[in-house]
């Protein structure tokens, strides 16, 4: 017992050096940004910080809850991992363009950058998406389907609920 004592011991001590090192380049950053604050702008960020957290607390973790329970209730066994992988492909190229879409058009005279057709992109992309998605799952049917067999993902859904004796 005492040599995974000593394992727990160097994880724990690892794990706290990773910790201060990252708090320390925290304490780090916000120096910076308080000391250069005609360039960084602290009360802006402050405000960007407050508002991405209602947004990702109030709107984006409350879509990623629910969205996670329907896949997992609604799509078949077989079939949810290439939702799943479909709808993570989705969420993260949605979430890197929406500041494009909404900077379009604001940018200097010939940025190029802020004039493209971001949700025509976007439509693209996730179109694209769905479609390999789909793809993916197709050739799994075909392959399982050649070698005579079931998938191992494709058991029958349970309610998680076990009922008391």
């Amino acid at each position: 017992m005492s040599d995974a004592r000593g394992a727990n011991h160097k994880v724990l001590r690892f794990r706290l050096l990773l910790g201060g090192l990252g708090a320390a380049m925290i304490g780090y950053g916000g120096w910076q940004l308080l000391h250069y604050d005609g360039a960084t702008h602290p009360v802006e960020v402050a405000k960007w910080l407050v508002i991405a957290l209602i947004v990702h607390d109030g709107v984006l973790a409350w879509v990623v809850l629910v969205a996670g329970w329907l896949v997992a209730h609604v799509v078949p066994g077989r079939a949810r991992v290439f939702v799943q992988g479909g709808l993570i492909c989705a969420g993260l190229i949605t979430v890197v363009t929406l500041p494009l879409i909404y900077r379009r058009g604001k940018g200097p005279e010939g940025s190029t950058l802020l004039t493209q057709n971001y949700p025509a992109h976007l439509a693209v992309l996730l179109g694209t998406v769905a479609a390999v998605s789909t793809a993916a799952y197709g050739f799994q049917l075909l392959r399982e389907r050649r070698q005579g067999r079931r998938s191992t993902n494709d058991r029958p859904s349970t309610d998680h609920t076990s009922p008391t004796v």
